[in-house]
């Protein structure tokens, strides 16, 4: 009788492990149902008033990211008059009005060699712009004092684990969160890990912490080969003319206007707080 109780706590086990299993797989999946836009909860909107507190400005956004939010081709155009075209979507024009100056400007969290781990780090951090033991996140918040950040991360060693990825991620989002700053977690249009996980790991991170998540790989999906170069990684570029279809057909414009599309989705959403 022993041997078979024994017998049945191990088919337990693996049965419960099976089941966990298939729930690991079914989350490596749900991020995908998410929207481009995201919906904007009440814990976005209580970071937001409790940053005006502080003193951030609720007319700026800043930048973290790597060579996919360099200000060459990212959001840049919106500070420039004549430089794009809104199209059919005209009625973004108040939100680029509103955080004139941030589309523009060079972040001191951005640059085509850091990943989620570097911006932690004070070692990465521009010496000409910050000071003696500032990591790269302190220093664009000192610099900038924004109301809402943009955390676009594509670049991670591949022999490195997703769960690694995901740990400073939430490091980096709960930095901004206790400076009252909304962080904005975009996901990414390549899979060079091969399975999805970093874009999951993206989504667990934005479901735990209850903040946006700008699902840039949903955008792209219907893309000819979702929006991706022949190298499987790079955005295909065009300006953002939005009032082309055939420029709608490259992921630079759409990444440029989905990304204007959650600014302005915050923007509303915390309107009844907006200082004049």
């Amino acid at each position: 009788m022993r041997r078979l109780t024994g017998f049945v706590v191990l088919a337990a086990a693996l049965v419960f492990s099976g089941a966990a299993g298939a729930q690991d797989a079914a989350d490596l999946e749900s991020w995908k149902e998410l929207p481009a836009i995201p919906a904007i909860s009440d814990t976005a909107r209580e970071i937001y008033r409790r940053g005006l507190e502080l003193g951030n400005n609720p007319h700026a956004f800043s930048k973290v990211g790597d060579c996919q939010n360099v200000t060459s081709y990212f959001l840049t155009d919106f500070d420039e008059p004549g430089q794009y075209d809104l199209g059919e979507y005209a009625a973004l024009q108040n939100t680029i009005d509103h955080f004139a100056g941030s589309w523009s400007r060079e972040s001191a969290a951005v640059n085509p060699g850091y990943n989620v781990a570097s911006v932690l780090s004070p070692m990465w951090a521009d010496p000409e712009l910050c000071r003696k033991g500032e990591n790269p996140l302190a220093c664009e918040y000192r610099l900038h004092q924004p109301s809402f950040v943009i955390i676009s991360m594509e670049t991670w060693w591949s022999a490195r684990p997703a769960a690694e990825y995901e740990g400073y991620l939430r490091q980096v989002a709960e930095y901004w969160i206790e400076h009252g700053v909304v962080p904005v977690l975009g996901t990414k249009a390549d899979n060079l890990e091969g399975d999805h996980s970093i874009n999951a790991a993206i989504a667990r991170v934005g479901q735990e912490l209850d903040i946006p998540v700008w699902n840039f790989w949903a955008a792209v999906q219907p893309l000819p080969n979702a929006g991706l170069s022949e190298d499987g990684f790079h955005l295909v570029y065009a300006r953002p003319f939005f009032n082309d279809p055939a420029l709608l057909q490259s992921s630079w414009p759409v990444r440029n206007l989905t990304a204007l599309q959650t600014l302005d989705a915050l923007l509303k959403a915390v309107s009844e707080e907006q200082p004049g």
